[in-house]
């Protein structure tokens, strides 16, 4: 199997998406929606953090478009709790903030992408667009691997039903998670940058963000690896990367 790539690619939108945005603004939310709209969207709204993860854990959606600061319960833990419910759905985070440490943590914590307020139509636009098209190109990916497993000594992974287990243990990954190992398991020996593996597996050229990539290698090791000191699947390229081993 090989990894979906980023691609310039442009399939056609499949219609009709639902998304469920979570925002307390309305000027924004009205705004949000109609564009939406526009893109043959279906909207679901949601004004506080609480009532939004209910609708997110309940429903099926395309995309939740998330803000962080939410009364009731903050964006950060609405996101962290889909992720623990293993609820894959694409997000797309809202944030007032500017401070690097807070968008690093809203992709770390599973968000798929963020966009910093004030924002233009434009952009939400083309980053809404993206998101759709790679979550297109993922299922069609998945689809035609459907039967593809991976074993590595007791390392087992199933592309299609996003299973990974180590031994007879289950292991729980968040979707990036998810997506990393298989990106550097599809491809034993090869050698990823972190800027490279942004690219591929976040689907934007996140500058500077390259310690977003570092600490989900060390969170996939401590659950993967039977010793961190000395790691059996995910090794380290010196002065480029991550690669997968070939030795197992």
């Amino acid at each position: 199997m090989s990894f979906i790539p980023f691609s310039d690619s442009k399939p056609n939108i499949i219609c009709m998406k639902k998304v469920l945005a979570i925002e307390d603004d309305r000027n924004i939310i009205d705004l949000l929606e109609i564009h939406l709209k526009d893109l043959d969207c279906e909207v679901t709204r949601a004004s506080d953090g609480k009532s939004g993860l209910e609708q997110a854990l309940s429903g099926v959606f395309d995309l939740v478009i998330l803000d962080v600061m939410l009364p009731q319960m903050d964006g950060m833990e609405v996101c962290r709790q889909i992720r623990m419910h293993r609820n894959q759905v694409p997000i797309l985070m809202l944030t007032a903030k500017s401070e690097e440490i807070d968008r690093v943590l809203g992709l770390e914590t599973g968000a798929d992408d963020y966009l910093i307020k004030p924002f233009s139509v434009r952009e939400f636009i083309a980053r809404v667009k993206v998101i759709f098209r790679r979550s297109q190109l993922l299922e069609a990916q998945l689809t035609q691997e459907s039967s593809k497993r991976f074993q590595f000594d007791d390392l087992a992974i199933d592309v299609e039903k996003r299973k990974v287990q180590l031994g007879d243990r289950r292991i729980e990954l968040s979707p990036k998670e998810f997506e990393l190992l298989v990106l550097l398991a599809s491809h034993p020996g090869k050698s990823y940058s972190r800027q490279h593996i942004l690219n591929l597996v976040w689907g934007y050229d996140f500058d500077g963000y390259e310690h977003t990539v570092n600490s989900h290698i060390n969170r996939l090791r401590t659950k993967i690896e039977p010793d961190l000191t000395n790691p059996k699947y995910i090794l380290t390229t010196w002065g480029v990367g991550y690669r997968f081993s070939e030795e197992v």
